[in-house]
This record gives C-alpha cells, sequence and structure tokens, in this order.
C-alpha cells in the first residue's frame, strides 16, 4: 500500500505573501525557517501514458540528493486532495522505475521504460516549510513561490499555500487552519496539482467542461457513505468546470457549475430529515447564492442560444432582431462579470472550505441520536426506495391536470421532476439499470419540454432587465425584435401543446424502478 498524502492547495496572490508569512492563525514559529530551492522535473512517455492513467512521475532535485516520487491521481471531490504515493532516492536527474517500492502500480508502470520516458515540464520554486498543531493534528505548511516551464520556454507562475497533514487522520484540521488563515489573508481554492497544471501547460490547451461522471454507490454502502459520496460528486462536478466558467468563452462552464449546485441542493432536500437543522440552515442558503450568481449568465446563454438564434435563423436580415442580439451580448457580460465575481470573492472559498469540512469530517454526525440520526448507519438501500417514491409522488401531485395549469404551476412541477431525476440518478446504481435508464429518458424528455416553456417565460423577464440595465444606452430597435421573439416562441408553444400533453400522460402512467418504500413509518424529507 502507498503512503497516503492528504493536503489543501491555496493560491495566494503574490502581494498578500508578506502579510500570510505573518498571520496568526500560523501560530508561533519553530526558529526561523529558510526558503529551499525545488527542482522538481516530471517524466512520461512520448505518448503521455502515465497522465492516461492518471500518475505523475518526478524526479526532485533537494541539494545534491535526488527524490523519485509517483502518484496516482486525487480522489475524493471535495477540497482535498487525498493521493497515494510512492517515493525513494534515485542516484541521478533521471528516473529509476526499479528503485519504485514493490506496492507501486505494476501494472500501470509496464512497458514505460522500452517506450522511453522524456521530461513533459519542471516545477521550480523556492518552498518555505512550517509545522503548526491543530488541536491533536500536526500540519506542514509549505509556501512555494516560483513557476511551471515546459522545455520549449512556456511558463506558469506558481504561488500557493499547501497545507499537509502529517499525524492524525482527521482532515477537518486543514479546513480549520485554511479557514483561519483565509479569515486574515484571502485566498482561492487551487484544485488541480503542479502536475495537471504542468500537463495542461505542456498540451498548450486551455480548460475544458465537464458533465458529472458516473456516482459508484453500492447497495452495501450506509446510508451516510451514500451522502457522503453524493455530495462529493456534486462538488467534484461543480470544481471541475470552475476554471471554464472562469475563462467565460463555453456556456458550458456556468451551466455545468449550475446543475451540480442544483444536484447539490437536491441532496441536501432529499436527505433533509438526516441532516441536522442547523446545518442546513448554514450551508444551504450559501450553495443558493453561489447557484442564484450564475442565474442571469446561464438565462442570457439559452435566450441566445435557444430562443432568438432561430427567430434570426428565420428573420436574417431583421434590424430589431440585430439590435435585441447587441443588447443581449451586453447583458450577458454583466451576467458573467456577476459569475466570476462571485467564484473570485472570499465567500466563495469560504463555502468550499466549510463544504468541505462538512463531507470529510461527516459534520451530520454532530446531532443528537434519533430515529432519524440511526438511519445514518443503515444500508442506503433500506431507504432509497423510500425517497424515490416521495419524488415520485411529489411529481405526479404537482401534475394532476396537466392540461389545465398555468405557467407557474408548470414551473413548479418542472422543478418536483428534476428533484426526482436528480435522485434517480444519485441511486440508479442500487437498481436493475434496464429500467431506471428507460425511467430517465422518459423523465429526461418531459423535463426537455417543460424546460422550453420556462426558457420562453423568461423571455419577458429579459426584455425587463434590458430596460433596467441599459436603458437609454440601448441598442435602438431592440423592442422590436423583443416583440418578434415573443411573438414567434407563443406560436410555437401552442402548437406543441398537444405533445407536452402527452409526454406527461405517458410519464405518469410510467412504472417506477424501484420496488417501492421500504420504511412507511419514517418520512425522511420533511
Amino acid at each position: 500500500m502507498p503512503d497516503t498524502e492528504i493536503e489543501l492547495k491555496l493560491a495566494v496572490r503574490p502581494e498578500d505573501l508578506p502579510r500570510l508569512r505573518s498571520a496568526k492563525a500560523l501560530g508561533p514559529a519553530n526558529g526561523k525557517a529558510a526558503p529551499k530551492a525545488l527542482e522538481s522535473t516530471y517524466f512520461d512517455t512520448p505518448d503521455l501514458r502515465l497522465a492516461a492513467a492518471g500518475l505523475s512521475l518526478r524526479v526532485r532535485k533537494v541539494g545534491r540528493s535526488f527524490i523519485q516520487t509517483l502518484k496516482s491521481a486525487p480522489e475524493g471531490g471535495t477540497a482535498a486532495l487525498v493521493r497515494g504515493e510512492w517515493e525513494g532516492p534515485v542516484p541521478g536527474p533521471t528516473p529509476d522505475l526499479s528503485a519504485l517500492p514493490e506496492a507501486a502500480p505494476r501494472e500501470a508502470l509496464a512497458g514505460l521504460v522500452e517506450a522511453g520516458l522524456k521530461p513533459v515540464f519542471t516545477s521550480d520554486v523556492k518552498r518555505t516549510l512550517r509545522v503548526t498543531s491543530v488541536g491533536a493534528s500536526q500540519v506542514e505548511l509549505a509556501l512555494d513561490v516560483g513557476e511551471i516551464r515546459t522545455p520549449e520556454g512556456a511558463t506558469l507562475p506558481v504561488s500557493e499555500l499547501e497545507l499537509e497533514l502529517k499525524s492524525g487522520t482527521d482532515p477537518v484540521a486543514l479546513y480549520d487552519l485554511a479557514l483561519a488563515l483565509h479569515g486574515e489573508v484571502p485566498m482561492r481554492l487551487e484544485t488541480r496539482t503542479k502536475s495537471a497544471r504542468g500537463y495542461a501547460l505542456a498540451a498548450g490547451t486551455g480548460p475544458t467542461w465537464a458533465k458529472a461522471g458516473k456516482l459508484e454507490i453500492s447497495p452495501a454502502d450506509t446510508v451516510e457513505q451514500a451522502l457522503a459520496a453524493i455530495v462529493r460528486h456534486c462538488l467534484g462536478h461543480m470544481l471541475a468546470n470552475e476554471a471554464v466558467a472562469l475563462a467565460g468563452e463555453q456556456p458550458e462552464g456556468i451551466h455545468q457549475m449550475r446543475v451540480a449546485l442544483r444536484r447539490l441542493r437536491s441532496a441536501f432536500s432529499l436527505f433533509k430529515g438526516l441532516i441536522p437543522a442547523d446545518q442546513a440552515a448554514t450551508l444551504g442558503p450559501e450553495v443558493k447564492w453561489l447557484a442564484d450568481s450564475f442565474g442571469p449568465a446561464r438565462d442570457w446563454d439559452v435566450f441566445l442560444e435557444s430562443l432568438l438564434a432561430p427567430v434570426e435563423e428565420a428573420f436574417p436580415a431583421d434590424p430589431g432582431l440585430s439590435a435585441l442580439r447587441q443588447a443581449a451580448l451586453r447583458c450577458r457580460h454583466e451576467g458573467y462579470e456577476e459569475a466570476k465575481a462571485a467564484i473570485q470573492s472570499p465567500r466563495y472559498t469560504t463555502l468550499l472550505l466549510k463544504l468541505g469540512a462538512w463531507v470529510d469530517g461527516r459534520g451530520w454526525r454532530d446531532q443528537p441520536v434519533s430515529e432519524g440520526s440511526a438511519r445514518l448507519l443503515q444500508p442506503i438501500l433500506d431507504l432509497s426506495g423510500s425517497l424515490l417514491d416521495k419524488r415520485h409522488k411529489q411529481g405526479r401531485k404537482r401534475g394532476r391536470h396537466f392540461a389545465r395549469l398555468d405557467p407557474e404551476a408548470r414551473h413548479q412541477l418542472r422543478i418536483a421532476l428534476k428533484k426526482l431525476r436528480y435522485a434517480a440518478e444519485f441511486f440508479r446504481g442500487l437498481y436493475d439499470p434496464k429500467p431506471v435508464k428507460r425511467y430517465l429518458e422518459d423523465l429526461a424528455g418531459l423535463q426537455e419540454a417543460l424546460g422550453h416553456l420556462q426558457d420562453v417565460a423568461t423571455v419577458e423577464k429579459l426584455v425587463g432587465q434590458v430596460r433596467d440595465r441599459l436603458g437609454a444606452e440601448a441598442p435602438l430597435g431592440w423592442e422590436q425584435g423583443a416583440g418578434l421573439v415573443m411573438g414567434w416562441h407563443g406560436r410555437g408553444l401552442r402548437d406543441q401543446e398537444p405533445a407536452i400533453v402527452r409526454d406527461w400522460e405517458a410519464f405518469a402512467d410510467t412504472k417506477p424502478f424501484w420496488k417501492g418504500p421500504k420504511d412507511k413509518d419514517f418520512d425522511p424529507v420533511i
């Protein structure tokens, strides 16, 4: 087995380094720490087999010695990075795979020598080390300042603080220290390792967006294990899209972060009866704040892509539509600036650290013993059917007399179905995959139709935003373009109405894939 490395990385602005070095949260220093030069060269095959296997291999020069380290990809999905690590001395600046411990993943390393290893990039930093106590744990703080560079001359600055758990097993110590330091010197979480940043620099690629990956929940898992896996999954999905959202060039970045936050809010609601009320009241509103910060940017993306574009295609030379696009792009820019400001705010970092501490520290255990808290240690399969059945019934209730529902009632139905879909996706690994797939496909189709209804319903709201935000500076003729868009889609909704009603009736008759509630005397969702 490898050594396990648990660490947090915090990016620090260079101008804030003096404040950080004197932060009270660091505690008393044991002597004056002198910076140490560390030059670490990362190696891989020409076709980057190590990176494809989620591994990184480096040789670090420390004084006159050389240390070889192999690391696995980070696990988890929260702010903390948990990785396997195999380390040992080597005679020179190039790798020696025979020097790796026997426990190293030999299968992944097979054939590397024959394929040839070459330097891909180098991390050249000055590191200042310090150790402090947080409760019963010892935390090592490593301040790295320098750069990552490629053999071709590309560079990326490094200015970050690594907090690594050296003794003790409770990762909450890292979060507590990080929150205290962040309170004195605002920092940002750096969720990418140096190797990940180095590979991206070497490839010359920008960030890419990502959908939520597969969530692994086993029938043997307890309720709290399932809860932790779901929260980590949502956070991992969100953080995987942070860089894309900040770049502001791909609409999917904001969209995927927003989806991750909605899934997280849905998880809080799904497990409401098991999470202490004070914890939900602390974390829930902050997650909602962040999700709301992304709303304007996403609304304008949908407007430009799904609502305005088809009308422009039908009327390509209309001056009102051209003026409306100009106005919409300006409002979209403001929405993206709002989203970026939220991501870059100290409030965002605080939220991530608190969420990480909560899930990694099993914060929900901090409650009196009750029927609800006892359920946390039972198999998730004993509860999943009841949770799904509750969501399914809520959706059917919202959809009664569907053909006569007004737009607001259909919007509430859409929200209920979205929560149902998220719950079904969370627990899909517990059931026969074929009926789950059919159920989710039927649900997704209905959701898409209801989503389009809601998108059209927001046009009037967005038109009001143009008036409020741009006023007299709005391009001439944009209101005529807005009228054309509303008229176009209003007629389209009337044409689509019979098909939407049929979709609802078909779903209402869909047989649930779960076996039904198993906990009839316990209502976990209040």
